[in-house]
């Protein structure tokens, strides 16, 4: 069976003016052939001849192969360029003569042209090869990685319930947990990350926080900052709730406590009245 959007070794079943025609084998019939356009084809190439190509569709949408190269398959993620944005969504560079459809429906953000977004190539219901930056389902929990490895993520959606979903390399499945997230992120960011777990599953969770005894001396700068910001005294204290502590500084209130104990050892800063005061 021809497979869209796959590369597989086909027979020459015949050859004409315009191309070969490819076929599972010798016997395979009008309607289980496709074409490898003249270009395409290998000087020296004769009937029978076993050829590796992918097979996709032109731009009158008929099924067509080809022995360049891909940037991926059906099921595989890549980060491709953008090289034009219509009315009907944007075509990305993956490395074919005819451009890769993103559709609109499929953006988890708006895209421009020139920039880099990664995506799963899947099959539409209309039979269509498209891309797709819903692209979960499609990283691989098969991680190379264990705890405490660092590793590079790209940040690709970002959930207040589950927290920041994260592409390992841009393939493996990752997640910085809500818990752990602090500061700002964007989809697109590349992040430097710590591997915290490895769930039974294969999926990962990160994080671009450090150890706890590396990372107390950069919360403490970035808190006192926060409360010189507020004139120099914080209208709560240690024992605020998590989630204006997670508003106010994207810590948790762990984190938040250690911090404030470190300035206070410091003698940078005091609490009293239910207030912090910077000294």
């Amino acid at each position: 069976m021809i497979e869209l959007g796959k590369k597989q070794k086909l027979t020459v079943v015949k050859s004409v003016d315009f191309g070969v025609y490819l076929g599972e084998d010798m016997q395979a019939d009008a309607k289980n052939r496709v074409l490898l356009p003249s270009r395409q084809v290998p000087e020296g190439t004769k009937e029978g001849d076993s050829i590796e190509a992918f097979i996709y569709k032109d731009s009158q949408d008929r099924l067509i192969a080809t022995t360049k190269e891909p940037k991926l398959q059906v099921g595989q993620t890549a980060v491709l360029k953008v090289s034009q944005v219509t009315r009907i969504g944007a075509f990305l560079d993956w490395g074919l003569e005819k451009d890769l459809l993103l559709p609109y429906h499929e953006q988890t953000l708006k895209v421009r042209e020139g920039e880099d977004v990664l995506v799963a190539l899947y099959i539409d219901k209309s039979s269509r090869l498209c891309a797709t930056m819903k692209v979960y389902h499609y990283l691989s929990t098969r991680t190379p990685y264990v705890v405490g490895d660092m590793v590079k993520g790209r940040v690709y959606e970002i959930s207040d319930r589950f927290g920041v979903f994260v592409a390992v390399d841009d393939k493996y499945s990752a997640l910085i947990p809500a818990r752990e997230a602090k500061g700002k992120y964007r989809p697109g960011k590349i992040l430097e990350l710590r591997v915290s777990e490895v769930k039974e599953d294969g999926k990962m969770n990160v994080t671009d926080r450090q150890k706890a005894y590396l990372q107390i001396n950069e919360d403490a700068e970035n808190v006192l900052e926060v409360i010189n910001e507020f004139a120099g005294v914080l209208p709560f204290d240690d024992k605020a709730s998590p989630e204006v502590i997670q508003r106010e500084f994207g810590l948790s209130k762990g984190a938040f406590k250690r911090a404030i104990g470190h300035l206070m050892k410091e003698g940078k800063v005091e609490i009293k009245d239910k207030r912090i005061y910077a000294k």
